[in-house]
């Protein structure tokens, strides 16, 4: 696939992704979305040279606004159950990837927007940034996993009183209530992904695969978190990796970890 909204580059073990449709303030159209999808389920998956991703958004303004409002007034109820369906298989994709991803939020982060960035596995926000569900503005609800989402990280009550008024969160808040994992002065929040990334990189990979996993693994009701630890612990402890950590901890020197 050739991407036109989304802009990819490297830096040593590290994909940056860039949403880029300034003018819309990075509004996620139903291009962008096949293009996120096509990224993590396609080209990805592929391409080992990458440990980490960084998904961010063009300009000083805006991570992500929101979606394209002019493309929701084309729904009725059976298209908007399709692109409800298709957001979240979307942004299941990028929460359940094997590597971790980590959304630098440089300004607005609104209804998709905040949803996209709840989807990576960690965030990190730039003193301006607002993170928000606003869709009970427009008479209808977040519909790629924003009430689910927010739950886990907020708490039922905080929540359910940002979704029903539409009422937005500022970086320091959002780091309050746990929405957000650090904040920087604006234009750092990649820097920091980056820093974090790179501390990331140093330890065993196939452990990092297997804490997304367990993670996500809690807030699966089908699925029983402590026996998906168990079985993923004794996953690890048969590798080449868990022998090269714990004789490089023994022998007081730093592991060489090779994935295997």
């Amino acid at each position: 696939m050739t991407y036109r909204n989304l802009e990819l580059t490297s830096k040593e073990k590290i994909l940056i992704v860039t949403l880029a449709r300034p003018e819309a303030l990075n509004a996620l159209n139903m291009r962008t979305m096949e293009e996120l999808h096509h990224l993590f389920s396609e080209d990805l998956p592929q391409q080992k040279g990458y440990a980490g991703v960084i998904l961010t958004g063009k300009g000083e303004k805006a991570f992500v606004a929101g979606a394209d409002i002019k493309e929701f007034l084309k729904l009725d109820a059976e298209s908007g159950f399709r692109m409800s369906q298709q957001g979240q298989e979307v942004f299941s994709l990028i929460e359940r990837f094997p590597r971790p991803v980590i959304a630098a939020v440089n300004g607005f982060a609104l209804g998709g927007g905040c949803e996209l960035a709840m989807a990576c596995h960690m965030r990190i926000a730039e003193e301006h940034a607002l993170f928000g569900q606003p869709e009970v503005n427009l008479g209808i609800i977040p519909g790629y996993g924003g009430t689910q989402r927010l739950i886990q990280y907020i708490g039922k009550g905080k929540a359910t009183e940002l979704l029903m008024t539409g009422d937005m969160l500022n970086a320091e808040d959002a780091l309050r209530l746990g929405l957000v994992n650090h904040i920087t002065p604006k234009g750092k929040s990649v820097d920091r992904a980056e820093e974090l990334l790179m501390k990331i990189f140093a330890k065993g990979p196939l452990a990092i695969s297997k804490i997304i996993s367990c993670v996500n693994a809690y807030f699966d009701y089908g699925t029983d978190g402590f026996l998906k630890e168990v079985q993923d612990f004794g996953a690890t402890t048969g590798t080449s990796d868990f022998q090269e950590g714990a004789h490089a901890f023994i022998e007081k020197r730093k592991p060489v970890f090779t994935g295997q």
